[in-house]
């Protein structure tokens, strides 16, 4: 599992600091993101999706995290965009704000690898002391670092 997540965890996914103020501009400002690496079929598509699967059901976690996510054909690997908001973006109807958000974009025939994913991912921010660290990294690379050394702790 370690391979996949060091491939998932590319600081050229990373955003370290969203300017949205709402989650449905954290969505648009993470895929524009994510389409620069070209690895989804149809921004504007995607964005929709992931946005109309969090209307139904809010992702955040509550300690600060959510993992809006969608699964479409529009990606043909499991696609991770990440964003960091210091001020917190408004998810769903929760009054904690979300200062982490995880992106997922999933194919349709990988939801065993997608339900694997958002449980480590999950379990790696769960502690306080590493959503610390996350929001304290100054770079994408000491954030990917930072998520890298968590996969491996739960090896």
């Amino acid at each position: 599992m370690a391979p996949l997540f060091n491939e998932l965890f590319d600081p050229k996914q990373v955003v370290l600091e969203l300017r949205a103020a709402t989650q449905n501009e954290a969505i648009l400002e993470i895929v524009d993101w994510l389409r620069v690496t070209e690895r989804v079929a149809n921004y504007y598509e995607f964005a929709d999706l992931v946005m109309q699967r969090e209307g139904r059901s809010s992702t955040n976690t509550g300690d600060g995290v959510a993992f809006p996510h969608a699964r479409t054909d529009l990606v043909e690997q499991i696609v991770l965009g990440i964003g960091r908001s210091k001020t917190g973006v408004q998810f769903g109807e929760s009054q904690s704000p979300v200062h982490l958000i995880f992106l997922i974009g999933v194919p349709e025939r990988l939801v065993t690898d997608y339900l694997v994913c958002v449980g480590t991912i999950a379990r790696i921010v769960k502690p306080q002391e590493r959503r610390t660290a996350l929001m304290e990294a100054t770079t994408p690379e000491a954030f990917a670092d930072v998520l890298r050394t968590g996969a491996l702790l739960l090896e």
